[in-house]
This record gives structure tokens, C-alpha cells and sequence, in this order.
């Protein structure tokens, strides 16, 4: 068998092709291991939370809990960044246009490397204080500002593995980065268990464990992109930034990062506001936003499909089959949030129960969930728009739209009404309250370029 029939062979195994052919199968086809693999990644916080929650106590547990969005706040910019990179590879990948798509990946990879050395660097030097600003408790402040700062020191792992996913994800393949996710948690899990119950090290013991498993996975994915025989091959020789096509990269990628900063910062304020009533509300909330945080994976994983197909049909021009796109993710966003939210709800007191036994810190997550599982479908329709009008190079107005009705909202809603009706329950109504308001938006936006593209 020939060199070119093999290579043929394995494109066929791992790619999708998105222009032609029945879509329903291939989204779900693509989504499945996307959503895998966004699992596997907040596994290892899961575990983390399980793991100090079970054997290090309810102030390990919200010590964890508590960097959650301030760490957010600090990442997003650059995984929204990432967003820009697939969209600009899968329109060069199914366009043929292949020294445009190399050009695209070195760019990217540098881009990865050189912003998770500037991440490292930020997230150690301020941890102490950004947690101090956020008014995090002095009973569990020194516990967060340790692993803060022992997590930051894997951001070069794993900015390059989400930037090298990307590239991956724009060709159509979702199953690779799937499997070094599973080689990565499983180490991630063993070595939670040893460094915390064997060696009694708390919340160092699940950063090491974190980025550990880190290491693991971006290691794979850079491996996978040498190896690859095509026009995304990664060559370590012609690594560098190309400004063309880093600009190309921001002008989706920066407003889709902007607003996920914007989130994480809204997410913060929310955080801070739960702090307010101390180390009991804190674990509450971290192991009711890690099951929200599957809940999200779930719905972002078809908002990732809708994303890729929209830029590659875009490439084409084929839009009527990006219309089709759109429907057919709205379709499974809808029934799987619907089918994830209503279970999370109903079965709350269980789950809430792998991550602590302490029934006030049950009771406290369970407040919370009341409010924001059911209607998650919402935050899935949100989502989706925005999705579908980056995959055709629009994200500044979406940008812009969420952070008025998504920030706006919560902002109004934590200094306007929480103070006056001081619950969790309250506190998290703004959840649905900001969905609904941000989808009305983003729905005439979408109507409004859907025109103009077609003309």
C-alpha cells in the first residue's frame, strides 16, 4: 500500500468532512468527543475538589473553589483567542489553502507558548492579591494563594495543548485530543491520590496533580501535529508569529476572549458576593458550579461543532447548509440541556454528596441549583448564536452583546437587589434572568448578518 493511500486512510479515520454529506450524524459525531474531552478537563478539577473536600476538609475545599474564577478571569482571554484560531484554520483547511493554513498553525503554537510563559509569570506574582481583592476569607486565603500559584505554573502546558486542540478540532478531528485527555486524567486521579491521601499534601498536592496531568496531554497534542502528514503538520524550524495572520486570529479571537473575561470577572463579583457569607457558602458553591461547569461543557461542546462547520461551509460559500447547521445545533443543545439540567436538579442532594458530607454545605448547593439547572437550555441557546457568528468572522458585535446583557444584568442584579434580599437562591436568579435577556439580543444580531451574507 502506497505512502498517499495510507495517509489517505488515516485523514478518512480522524477528520470529518463538514461541506458535504447529511450534518445531524457528523455534528453529534464531532460534539461526542468534544464533550468527552471538556469532561476529562474539569475531571481534573473535579477531583481536585472531591479529592481535598473528602481528605483535607470543607476549608481545603473552598481554598480550591475560591481561585476558580478569579483563574478564569486570568485564561479566558487567551482560550478565546483559541476560538479565533480554529475558525481561521477550518476556512483555510476546507478552502485547500495550505501555506495559509501552515502559516496559520506555527503562528497559533508560538502564540500558545508565548502567552502560557506571560500567564505563568502574572498568576504567581498576583495571586495573593487578586484573592485578597475578591475578599476571600483569611481562614482559607493562604491555602488559595498556594495552589493559585502552583496551578500558573502549567499555563505553558496549557495554553499549548487548548491552541494545538484547536487546530485539530478545525480539520474535524475531536477523537485525538479525546485520547490524551484520558491518558492525562487518569494520571491526573493517581497522582491526587497519592500526593493527598498517601503524602497528606492538600491543595499543593492536586495543583502538582493538575499540572502534571497537563504536562501529559499538551505533550500528546504537540506530538500528534509533528506527526500529522498534511497541511497542518507542525514544524518546530518554522515556528513564529506572522502578523497577518495573527491579526486574523485576533480580530475573531480577542472579542470571544474579551467576553469570556468580562463573564469570569461577572462570575467573580458573583463569588465575592457568596463569600460574604463565609467558608460553609463558598464549598457550596464550588461543588455546585463544578456540576453547572458539566452542565456548560455539555451545551459549549455543540456551540464548538456549530462554530467549526459555520467557518468551513462559510470557506465554501455554501450557506443554506450553514442555516441547516444552526437548526440542527439548536435542536441538540436544546434536548441535551433540558435532559443534563432536569437530572442535575433531581438527583442535586446525591451529587452534591461525591464532593462533601457535610449537610449545611449540601443545603447551601443545593439553593443554587434550584435557580439555574432547569432552565440551562437557555445558556445553550445563548451560546449558539454567538457560535454561529464567529464561524463566519463576525465576534465583535456578539462580544458586545453578551457583555450588555450577560454582565450588565448580574451587575445590576448583585448591587441593585441581592443586597436587599440577602439568599443564594436570589443571588442566582440573575443566572437565568441574564440568558433570557442576552438570547433576544443575539437573536436579531444574527438575523441582521444573516442577511448581509446572504445577500
Amino acid at each position: 500500500m502506497s505512502d498517499s493511500v495510507e495517509r489517505n486512510i488515516k485523514k478518512n479515520k480522524y477528520e470529518i468532512d463538514m461541506c458535504n454529506g447529511t450534518i445531524m450524524d457528523k455534528l453529534i459525531s464531532f460534539a461526542i468527543p468534544l464533550l468527552l474531552s471538556s469532561v476529562l478537563q474539569l475531571m481534573f478539577n473535579a477531583v481536585d475538589v472531591i479529592v481535598v473536600g473528602r481528605f483535607s476538609g470543607s476549608r481545603a475545599l473552598a481554598a480550591v473553589g475560591s481561585t476558580t474564577a478569579l483563574i478564569n478571569v486570568f485564561v479566558n482571554l487567551f482560550i478565546g483567542i483559541s476560538l479565533g484560531v480554529n475558525v481561521l484554520a477550518a476556512k483555510f483547511y476546507a478552502s485547500g489553502k495550505e501555506k495559509e493554513m501552515s502559516e496559520t498553525v506555527h503562528t497559533a503554537i508560538t502564540l500558545a507558548a508565548v502567552s502560557g510563559v506571560i500567564m505563568a509569570v502574572i498568576g504567581i506574582i498576583s495571586a495573593k492579591a487578586a484573592l485578597q481583592l475578591m475578599g476571600t476569607p483569611s481562614d482559607v486565603i493562604e491555602q488559595s494563594t498556594l495552589y493559585m500559584r502552583i496551578y500558573f505554573i502549567g499555563m505553558p502546558f496549557f495554553m499549548l495543548y487548548n491552541y494545538g486542540a484547536a487546530v485539530l478540532r478545525a480539520v474535524g478531528d475531536t477523537k485525538r485530543p479525546l485520547f490524551f485527555l484520558i491518558i492525562a486524567g487518569v494520571i491526573n486521579a493517581v497522582l491526587n491520590m497519592i500526593l493527598v491521601i498517601a503524602f497528606n499534601m492538600g491543595v499543593a498536592g492536586v495543583a502538582i496533580a493538575t499540572i502534571f496531568s497537563q504536562m501529559i496531554s499538551c505533550i500528546l497534542v504537540i506530538r500528534c501535529l509533528y506527526m500529522t502528514k498534511g497541511s497542518y503538520q507542525l514544524f518546530f524550524s518554522k515556528l513564529g508569529i506572522k502578523m497577518y495572520y495573527l491579526k486574523q486570529i485576533f480580530k475573531v479571537g480577542i472579542p470571544a476572549g474579551i467576553q469570556s473575561v468580562v463573564i469570569s470577572i461577572s462570575n467573580a463579583l458573583l463569588q465575592s458576593s457568596v463569600n460574604s457569607f463565609g467558608s460553609t457558602a463558598m464549598a457550596g458553591y464550588t461543588s455546585a458550579n463544578n456540576i453547572l461547569s458539566f452542565l456548560y461543557v455539555s451545551i459549549n461542546s455543540v456551540t464548538q461543532a456549530c462554530m467549526s462547520f459555520t467557518s468551513q461551509n462559510y470557506g465554501v460559500r455554501k450557506y443554506k447548509r450553514m442555516d441547516r447547521v444552526l437548526i440542527d445545533c439548536m435542536i441538540i443543545t436544546v434536548v441535551v440541556s433540558v435532559v443534563l439540567g432536569c437530572g442535575a436538579y433531581v438527583f442535586g442532594h446525591q451529587i452534591l454528596g461525591i464532593y462533601t458530607n457535610e449537610t449545611e454545605v449540601i443545603k447551601c448547593g443545593m439553593e443554587i441549583l434550584s435557580i439555574s439547572t432547569v432552565p440551562y437550555f437557555l445558556c445553550g441557546i445563548m451560546d449558539l448564536f454567538p457560535g454561529a457568528l464567529r464561524g463566519m468572522g463576525y465576534s465583535a458585535v456578539p462580544m458586545i452583546l453578551s457583555v450588555i446583557g450577560t454582565v450588565g444584568t448580574r451587575i445590576v442584579w448583585i448591587f441593585g437587589i441581592f443586597p436587599y434580599n440577602r439568599s443564594l437562591y436570589v443571588l442566582f436568579i440573575s443566572y437565568p434572568a441574564s440568558w433570557a435577556i442576552t438570547i433576544v439580543m443575539q437573536v436579531i444580531c444574527f438575523w441582521l448578518v444573516r442577511k448581509k451574507v446572504h445577500g
